[in-house]
């Protein structure tokens, strides 16, 4: 969406960013009545924060089943008002939006399984404890390494990558819109969309290694965009390994 970011109140006339507080109200006094005062510019990441603190204190009062709805709704919120351009400026695909989509996945799938596995049980926790940056790890979003997906949860970390870099490309594009892109830069777009439709279509069920080569490929296409030849090269060539590989231990995408 294209706003007047800065604001002006009518009623005290405090002028505020809305890209800093996501919020046309006035910060002084709290009144909805104001307008903006710079050129419309695009934005769509809204100011939320992702904190599975609580769900985490009561990992020893309550079930996993229930710990798992509670994330993925507190997960579900998060991804839902995320965004990847701020003010006009294109940001990058971060590590917290990814962990918050695959807990999301991961989550759906332990409150529905009735026979849970301990590794897949650990796995979720694993997410929990660091998916906001909350664990001793980071103060980033982390994920366990893709070795260390068990296969009951394969397809809910392809998913959530492809859904992660369809959101992401979905903005790239928006702010790409107004950029005299070239036909090999369309291109590339285009082809890491097809590489989302095709891994969303087999619901997720690829290689760990293949769902983290699409979301290398997807970050290296939006600095390529951003004019960083070497990372469009090596986002050309991922997306055609991606499509030219020999198989992964499914044969269907490449190691």
């Amino acid at each position: 969406m294209k706003i007047r970011g800065e604001r002006e109140c009518k009623e005290c006339g405090t002028r505020w960013s809305y890209y800093e507080t996501g919020s046309v109200g006035c910060p002084a006094c709290g009144s909805l009545h104001s307008v903006g005062v710079d050129d419309r510019t695009e934005h769509t990441d809204l100011q939320v924060t992702f904190d599975l603190t609580a769900i985490r204190n009561a990992i020893d009062d309550q079930p996993i089943d229930d710990l798992a709805e509670q994330a993925r709704e507190e997960c579900r919120e998060y991804v839902r008002r995320r965004g990847f351009v701020n003010a006009g400026t294109l940001r990058e695909l971060d590590d917290d939006y990814l962990a918050a989509n695959e807990l999301l996945h991961v989550a759906d799938i332990v409150r529905r399984e009735i026979d849970l596995e301990e590794r897949e049980e650990l796995y979720f926790l694993s997410l929990l404890r660091d998916a906001d940056g909350g664990g001793p790890r980071s103060d980033d979003g982390q994920r366990p390494p893709a070795e260390e997906v068990p296969p009951g949860l394969r397809s809910a970390r392809g998913l959530a990558a492809a859904n992660a870099v369809r959101d992401y490309r979905r903005d790239v594009r928006t702010w790409a819109a107004d950029r005299d892109l070239t036909a090999a830069e369309r291109g590339a777009l285009e082809t890491l969309g097809e590489h989302v439709t095709r891994i969303r279509m087999l619901d997720g069920d690829v290689d760990p290694r293949t769902a983290h080569r699409l979301i290398e490929a997807a970050r290296d296409l939006a600095n390529g965009l951003r004019g960083d030849e070497l990372a469009f090269t090596r986002a050309r060539d991922r997306l055609e390994d991606l499509e030219f590989g020999t198989g992964g231990s499914d044969g269907r995408f490449g190691d």
